[in-house]
């Protein structure tokens, strides 16, 4: 199984990582890919939009913002190479999610257990904040990833963009998004055949190098995220 693109057909992710649709976007992510950081100046960015990545039998989704602009736009592979990263996949590997706690590039190795990890905005955006409009217009291919993963049971939110561009998905236009509010460990469940929503503050370096998100706070999300499968 390829780390870039997993499962899901090859159309559907040569189609993605060909997307053009956000001038914005794709002006930002390439020229990001060519000034570079001073660390990588000698690697060649991806500067592209990064497919999601997982296993095809995930009982589980994880829903994040946008690629960093010199992590997941420089390797290909979401919340690879960056902070949040380096805070998500040790507690991923805690819990039995990942085979290894680092993330360094695309080809590390690492593969994960019963999860997909995705994000509402596919392209790396100005100020890691994409417009409403470039999340609508992502929107497409998260609904073709949440189709693909047909044993999906549950989807953890990281952070409030990701939760609020899920909600307006095409399978969960009809909740009442005024019953949904976004918290730290906050969980829903739907009915209808809809999977549960686990929310968790993004592990961003602003959340946790203030305390606002800790390990062991983090810890308790993929703890009850496993307890909850059946």
């Amino acid at each position: 199984m390829s780390a870039t693109f997993p499962f899901q057909t090859l159309e559907l992710s040569h189609a993605l990582v060909d997307c053009q649709r956000c001038p914005r976007l794709v002006a930002w992510r390439e020229e990001v890919g060519r000034v570079k950081r001073r660390a990588y100046i000698d690697e060649t960015y991806w500067a592209k939009p990064v497919p999601g990545f997982g296993t095809a039998d995930a009982r589980i989704m994880v829903v994040g913002l946008a690629p960093g602009a010199h992590g997941s736009n420089r390797t290909g592979r979401m919340f690879t190479g960056d902070a949040s990263g380096d805070f998500l996949f040790p507690a991923l590997h805690r819990a039995g999610f990942a085979s290894q706690p680092l993330a360094t590039d695309a080809s590390d190795g690492l593969t994960l257990n019963d999860l997909y990890i995705t994000s509402v905005c596919h392209c790396v955006p100005p100020a890691n904040k994409p417009t409403g409009e470039e999340i609508r217009n992502c929107a497409h291919w998260v609904e073709q990833e949440l189709k693909a993963l047909t044993c999906l049971q549950g989807i953890v939110l990281l952070g409030k963009i990701g939760l609020d561009g899920l909600l307006a998905l095409e399978p969960f236009k009809e909740i009442r998004k005024s019953e949904i509010k976004f918290g730290h460990g906050v969980f829903y469940e739907l009915g209808d055949g809809l999977p549960w929503l686990l929310c968790s503050y993004h592990p961003s370096r602003q959340n946790t190098q203030t305390g606002r998100l800790t390990e062991p706070m983090f810890d308790e999300i993929w703890t009850k995220a496993r307890s909850l499968l059946v």
